[in-house]
């Protein structure tokens, strides 16, 4: 059980050290400060390889934190006045030099030259205790005030780190793609060389974590950015394919909807012809309720080519129509008389005079030749909504006749 501090078993306040006591702390604070550097280089290979600038920040924080812990002594119901200030005075270099774990090191050690030079300059055994209890009190606050410094820094680098993030998916976007956007990218770890895919979705309401969620799921090989209602990520797509789906992973990370993942392109400069196809899918994804999520932004060209996006258009027909016509102006009539036939095969037949099993095998290279299979619901749509716009496509100069009056 606890013991109650607030009555009877509060802790005694430590007897106050005499000025004479202090005046010998003071005097040893260099020497104390040079024995701290000592013991880091020879309990820490790695700290005679620092640069002597850095070297000399170290010194410096040691010395300021000994002569906090001497006014400290002499101000008794005082709080421990920290010794951020002693961190605060660093060189700011130092704390991108020294990692968390290495300063916590350093702290452990000066503590511990503290515990074997400070008690023996007590005048009698009562300051003694006294010393010795303060300096464990003291070590203890220093590594909590460098573990506030460094969460600070955290902080500031995430928030700093953030903006950047966003400003690369903005222009990504906007199709802004210059040598600021790459440079700015691969100061966030990005790979300027990897390939590049887009996704859009929906940010999430019920966890506004949900970008930090996804740099858990994917680490550097993602870049988010959250504007308005959208929520799009470029993800580096891998030069070896991965065990798992990671699209299929970071779709958790999105809100409730659609998610629309648009092509892959070769590298960030490229990743606006990506952003472009999966923006274009997720507005049209309200013509596809059922859609799968993720959906690829290809598997939505019938709905983006019905809300009138021209390109869309361009591509069914370069897809679908010219590729037939291509093979054998029959594919595409057969198809067309298929399809709007009620996908009836012994109806087709009589109407192009041809037996069934033709049709059948003229279904079967139309498949082969799209990688649309006429007789799958989905496919189907998507095979017919490509007969229309080519019919409807004012560019005549493509050779593309009406397959269902061409004789």
């Amino acid at each position: 059980m606890l013991p109650d501090v607030t009555g009877k078993d509060r802790l005694p306040v430590p007897a106050a050290v005499s000025p004479a006591t202090l005046r010998r702390l003071e005097l040893a604070a260099g020497t104390l400060a040079a024995a701290c550097l000592a013991a880091m280089e020879e309990r820490q290979p790695w700290f005679a390889r620092l640069p002597a600038e850095q070297r000399s920040g170290v010194l410096l924080v040691t010395q300021t934190g000994v002569a906090n812990f001497v006014a400290w002594l002499g101000e008794r119901g005082e709080t421990i006045r920290l010794t951020a200030e002693a961190f605060r005075i660093a060189p700011r270099d130092l704390a991108r030099r020294l990692s968390l774990r290495q300063t916590v090191d350093l702290v452990r050690i000066a503590t511990d030259v503290f515990e074997r030079h400070l008690p023996p300059l007590a005048a009698d055994d009562a300051e003694y205790r006294v010393l010795v209890e303060n300096v464990l009190r003291f070590g203890r606050e220093i590594a909590f005030a460098a573990a506030t410094v460094y969460a600070g820094a955290a902080e500031t680098r995430g928030a700093w780190d953030a903006r950047q993030e966003a400003l690369v998916v903005d222009a990504v976007v906007r199709g802004e793609a210059d040598d600021a956007l790459v440079s700015r990218a691969s100061a966030l770890g990005w790979d300027p060389a990897a390939a590049v895919r887009v996704v859009g979705g929906s940010p999430s309401a019920a966890a506004p974590e949900g970008p930090g969620e996804l740099h858990r799921e994917a680490g550097r090989s993602v870049l988010v950015g959250v504007q308005g209602s959208r929520l799009i990520v470029l993800v580096a797509q891998p030069r070896t394919p991965a065990p798992i789906d990671l699209i299929g992973r970071l779709a958790d990370g999105f809100g409730p909807g659609p998610v629309v993942v648009g092509p892959v392109v070769p590298d960030l400069s490229a990743a606006h012809a990506s952003a472009r196809e999966a923006l274009s899918g997720l507005r049209a994804t309200p013509g596809w309720p059922d859609a799968p999520r993720p959906v690829a932004a290809d598997d939505l060209l019938p709905e983006r080519a019905l809300s009138g996006e021209a390109a869309a258009r361009r591509r069914l027909v370069d897809m679908v129509v010219i590729p037939l016509h291509a093979a054998c102006g029959e594919l595409l009539r057969t198809l067309a008389v298929y399809l709007e036939g009620g996908r009836a095969l012994e109806a087709s037949a009589r109407v192009l005079f041809v037996h069934p099993n033709t049709v059948r095998y003229r279904l079967r290279r139309v498949g082969e030749i799209t990688g649309r299979v006429p007789t799958d619901p989905r496919d189907a749509f998507v095979l017919h909504t490509a007969l229309v716009v080519g019919r409807l496509d004012p560019g005549g100069e493509r050779g593309v006749t009406d397959p269902v009056t061409e004789s």
